[in-house]
């Protein structure tokens, strides 16, 4: 058994084995050191590059900005840096940060030229895409980068080329960079070069991995100390770069693991026949729930704040604003009001909605009073008119007193759709 095993295993190595498939050292240093130069025909592909970029991010079009990666000459010198690291080649590593430097200026610079000129100035989604990179980001440049290596120093390279270049997407945050320069927005520009700064630092470092699995020879250009310095610098880079898209990839899924639960506990708690959620959202560590349509009572929203914990909301206070009563509504809104200058900013629209709402609660509310009054002398077995709207219909409840006497609805119907001056008035009958 113990020899079948290790038979077993011997021949899953064969599949996995890079040995047998590798291209000759010397070719693949060649190729590199071609790439890493940035003169002539390079630097005008480049630069058409990012305008494609620049274009495609401008109009939303992922089809223009995936041409523009297929095109561009970006991985050169990134490859470069994590093979000089490798082989410890002093010239190669020198060289590729020198034309890294370069490319990355003249592509900034081109983007931004772009969109000082263009018309068009709006962030679409595809350019706020490049602005908040995460370990999601992290993890593509390296996978991509691992891929590329491999198919650059292996004969069977296939098209693995290409798509390296779309998966790893250099271009687009250069151009973001770019955008955010000329429009003066300045988290635009760092969370964009952030982005290009993690696939650069992790597209080397699956080259620099990739030539130490495929122990390619040194070229002896750096003394051991030296390149044991450049390896202390490179995990140093490494570590640091991954710190702030730790940080954000924290933030964002706490903040969608507690969404979650926000929606879970709204729809499991307060959600009830005849009332309808208008939103729900944490604002200043306040749970705030706006409600209209049947009112949720106390007992129900103290027995929700209770179960809160079962959500993983314990820390939140339950604030819930109901529609359904003229003088909560208006309490509710004297509140968010009376908020700071930055949440009434946030909350315009919110509070806009809020004031209409009171003010067909109000102008319905009075004008149910007087038509009580006159339909009470008109007809006696009429005890109260309730109006309210159901949609973008109004709803007219007759409250019916009990009497042997009969009471004539539709005299009734056509005297409040004449007296309200809506032929499309609906009455119900209690």
């Amino acid at each position: 058994m113990r020899i079948n095993i290790k038979a077993f295993l011997k021949g899953l190595g064969q599949h996995f084995n890079l040995f047998d498939d590798k291209e000759d050292e010397r070719e693949v240093v060649r190729q590199v050191k071609e790439g890493v130069v940035f003169r002539g025909t390079n630097l005008w592909i480049l630069i058409f590059a990012i305008f494609i970029a620049s274009l495609g991010l401008n109009v939303n079009s992922t089809a223009v900005i995936i041409g523009a990666m297929l095109i561009s000459p970006l991985m050169g010198p990134i490859i470069g840096l994590g093979l000089g690291v490798g082989i410890n080649d002093y010239d190669l590593l020198r060289r590729a940060l020198k034309n890294y430097g370069i490319a990355t200026l003249i592509s900034i610079a081109t983007a931004m030229l772009y969109f000082l000129l263009s018309p068009l100035s709006e962030a679409r989604s595809e350019l706020l895409a490049r602005t908040s990179p995460t370990l999601y980001d992290v993890l593509i440049a390296f996978c991509g980068g691992a891929a590329g290596v491999l198919a650059l120093t292996t004969k069977s390279k296939g098209q693995v080329i290409p798509g390296v270049a779309i998966a790893t997407a250099l271009m687009p945050p250069l151009c973001t960079a770019g955008y955010g320069l000329a429009t003066a927005q300045w988290s635009y520009f760092l969370g964009a070069f952030y982005l290009y700064f993690i696939n650069s630092v992790f597209i080397a470092l699956s080259t620099f991995l990739g030539v130490k699995l495929l122990r390619f020879h040194s070229a002896g250009s750096l003394s051991p100390e030296r390149a044991l310095y450049g390896r202390r610098v490179v995990t140093a880079v490494v570590v640091l770069t991954l710190i702030p898209a730790a940080w954000m990839t924290f933030s964002i899924v706490k903040k969608e693991v507690r969404e979650r639960s926000v929606r879970q506990f709204v729809a499991h708690e307060l959600v009830q026949t005849g009332t309808q959620i208008l939103s729900s959202n944490i604002e200043h560590d306040t749970l705030r729930v706006v409600a209209v349509g049947r009112p949720i009572s106390d007992a129900e929203v103290e027995e929700a704040q209770r179960r809160m914990a079962d959500y993983g909301l314990k820390k939140y206070p339950l604030m819930v604003i109901q529609g359904g009563n003229t003088e909560e509504l208006a309490m509710q809104l004297n509140d968010i009001v009376a908020a700071s200058d930055a949440e009434r900013r946030s909350q315009t629209q919110h509070i806009a909605d809020l004031e209409r709402k009171l003010e067909a609660y109000t102008q319905y509310d009075s004008l149910a009073a007087a038509v009580t009054a006159e339909a009470a002398t008109l007809f006696p077995r009429v005890g109260e008119v309730r109006l309210g709207r159901v949609g973008d219909d109004v709803v007219a409840h007759v409250m019916v007193i009990p009497s042997g006497e009969k009471l004539d609805t539709d005299r009734v119907r056509r005297w409040l759709r004449t007296r309200l001056q809506n032929g499309d008035l609906w009455v119900e009958f209690y």
